[in-house]
């Protein structure tokens, strides 16, 4: 079986985009808007490089919600592969929201993060051994996601005590937290080296 690291997408793979004039913050909308993190494609090139797989699973309502169309999510993500050097295996997304303004899209589906249904997805097509792979997340829901499919879990964010204190009031942990994709690899290669992990990569609480 093969080993993968999952991939959120926003915030991981790349920088969330500020639209003042609406008020919000909020993934890219067209590929004019997307670009990659610093470090990303060194990260990937060290993943790849250990035989992992990099497959992102991604909650994209975007459309459920009216923010663009299916053809600019889908030159974005070839933008995001172009980007990424050709070094992502597949990606998927879940395109629904339960209270989606497109009726087509509005449903309480199985492949929305918190629930594990990429991950399983993802396992089938590819015969994934889960417990050898790891997901790598900056929200909540990537972690509860994880943890539904028995994927060792990187939480992507400051090491805040009231941010473990969060994960546990939802009755999960996170395995190791990192500032960025670059300081997550470094885990991943770690860990599956059998080496010590670093304290400052172990949750504080």
């Amino acid at each position: 079986m093969k080993r993968a690291v999952f991939l959120d997408r926003d915030g991981v793979i790349n920088p969330y985009v500020c639209h003042p004039e609406f008020g919000t913050v909020d993934s890219p909308a067209n590929p004019d808007e997307f670009a990659l993190n610093d470090g990303v494609l060194g990260a990937l090139q060290s993943l790849r490089s250990q035989g992992f797989l990099l497959i992102v699973v991604s909650n994209q309502p975007g459309i459920a919600k009216g923010r663009f169309t299916p053809g600019l999510l889908d030159a974005t993500t070839q933008k995001m592969k172009r980007e990424c050097g050709g070094l992502l295996n597949a990606v998927y997304y879940c395109l629904h929201h339960p209270h989606a303004l497109l009726p087509e899209y509005r449903e309480n589906c199985e492949c929305r993060k918190p629930k594990p249904g990429l991950l399983l997805q993802a396992a089938g097509d590819w015969d994934l051994d889960l417990a050898a792979s790891y997901i790598i997340g900056d929200g909540l829901t990537d972690i509860q996601a994880g943890k539904a499919a028995g994927v060792p879990t990187i939480f992507i964010g400051p090491r805040k005590c009231y941010l473990c204190n969060e994960l546990k009031r939802r009755g999960i942990a996170t395995d190791f937290i990192a500032d960025d994709l670059k300081e997550a690899a470094e885990i991943v290669l770690t860990v599956s080296a059998n080496k010590p992990i670093a304290r400052a990569h172990v949750p504080c609480c």
